[in-house]
């Protein structure tokens, strides 16, 4: 460390360790020195590297495990000291003394200090229940489902029979349930999932390993341009689509747009899967009801709580169709895959208290604010799309443009996604994707000036 430079020795040391995890001198599974022993040994306090871990956990680089310490992230397995791409996204220090190491990823929530003692208060009630002597329902604890429901009836205006909620470990997972009841229904010929794209990557992976084959349909301003769905393939089954808040692009389906789509389920005798993962975040104005609202018989409705409380949680639920409830159980029953009874507990100790509304109704005034901030700053640089909803805004950019501004705050410290990184066929549409929600104000406001800088930097 170098305590003459203006930059703060907690971002001196998540550069150090950030750089050492490229250099490939600790790797995934690795176990980091506590706070206390590493504080000691560098003669700082140990808050100073509690702030370090934090900004690395923040970006995905190390991850904390509960009574046994901090980790580097398995995810990180495929970074050698060869890679060079995540260079590029996490840039070594050395790059620029004065780089701040902020991450502007989306979908990475924040959470109100009020929120740890509801979750801890969460697990005391769960901790003491008596441990399940056998395996669990596969559609997850009735109370719990009845839980969900009633969240879906007061934050979607949805009607929802407790007997079609299945709990799952979020969105995605949802989605594969539904894919292989979907499959093994009709498994001749291999089936086709139309999804937006640029859209939501994992999906598509997901898709795809569970056999599946994709048609691309484009997005624009609007959503998924849903008369293209008129030259999918005859094997198609299923549309995949996020409707309040397209992924990555920010683009709202509108009234006309949801009709034209189921209907166009309804004579293609397709289901259509809604990922609702962030409608509970609007500014302006309500949320659209759901795509379920128009059919529940044709509507996979996928919901999370990776959005409010986090990712880590593994928890979120899906809506079934009546016909699909059982396949999807059946295929949970094969696979041993089960739902855990103490998690369950404890999310429904935080939902039935009110602590999901508690903290959607803090993060929103939150997100408001940081929405407005990334509007007032880059509206002049081009069209901003999501704006007035979610955790991210997408500005939209020539491809090239979009890449080389990201490159040039990568090489401030400000990481930055492309919509090329979601992008599969159509590379025509560019930008940059704006997340905010973890990041406190004062960072927002120094990734946002390194981004300005930029912009004006790499003009058309």
């Amino acid at each position: 460390m170098d305590r003459s430079s203006t930059r703060p020795l907690p971002l001196q040391i998540a550069d150090a360790l950030r750089t050492a995890i490229v250099d490939g001198l600790v790797v995934a599974g690795d176990r980091l020195p506590s706070t206390r022993s590493l504080a000691a040994e560098l003669s700082v306090s140990r808050g100073v590297v509690d702030q370090a871990y934090d900004q690395l956990a923040a970006e995905g680089w190390i991850e904390g495990r509960a009574g046994s310490g901090t980790f580097i992230s398995h995810d990180l397995r495929s970074v050698t000291p060869t890679t060079t791409a995540v260079t590029d996204a996490r840039p070594r220090a050395k790059a620029d003394s004065t780089a701040p190491g902020l991450a502007l990823r989306p979908g990475i929530p924040w959470t109100p200090p009020s929120a740890t003692a509801a979750w801890r208060r969460a697990w005391r009630i769960a901790g003491a229940e008596p441990a399940p002597p056998g395996y669990p329902d596969p559609a997850g604890p009735v109370r719990l489902r009845r839980s969900v429901c009633s969240l879906l009836g007061r934050a979607r205006g949805m009607t929802v029979d407790p007997d079609r909620v299945v709990v799952t470990t979020g969105a995605t997972h949802g989605l594969t349930l539904a894919l292989a009841a979907m499959r093994t229904a009709r498994p001749e010929p291999r089936p086709v999932l139309a999804m937006e794209d640029p859209g939501y990557r994992t999906a598509a992976s997901a898709a795809i390993a569970m056999g599946w084959d994709l048609y691309d349909v484009p997005v624009d301003a609007g959503g998924m341009k849903v008369d293209a769905l008129a030259s999918t393939p005859e094997t198609t089954r299923a549309v995949y689509v996020t409707p309040s808040h397209q992924y990555p692009t920010g683009g709202t389906l509108d009234v006309t747009r949801r009709a034209a789509l189921i209907a166009h389920a309804q004579t293609s005798d397709t289901v259509v899967v809604e990922d609702d993962y962030d409608s509970e975040y609007r500014y302006d104005v309500a949320p659209l009801p759901a795509l379920a609202h128009l059919d529940p018989d044709r509507v996979v409705y996928l919901g999370t709580i990776a959005k409010t409380l986090g990712a880590g949680v593994r928890l979120g639920w899906m809506v079934l169709p009546a016909h699909l409830v059982q396949p999807v159980l059946d295929h949970r029953l094969a696979t041993g895959d089960f739902p855990s009874t103490p998690l369950c507990s404890a999310m429904t100790s935080l939902l039935d208290d009110g602590e999901w509304d508690r903290t959607v109704r803090a993060a929103r005034r939150r997100y408001r604010d940081r929405d407005a901030a990334v509007r007032d700053s880059l509206s002049r640089f081009g069209e901003l799309r999501g704006l007035g909803a979610g955790m991210h805004t997408t500005l939209v950019l020539p491809p090239g443009r979009a890449e080389a501004v990201a490159r040039g705050a990568a090489h401030r410290g400000i990481e930055v996604p492309t919509v090329a990184l979601s992008t599969r066929s159509h590379t025509d549409v560019g930008g940059l994707v704006i997340g905010y929600g973890r990041l406190t104000d004062t960072e927002l406001r120094t990734a946002l000036t390194v981004l300005v800088d930029e912009l004006q930097r790499h003009r058309d």
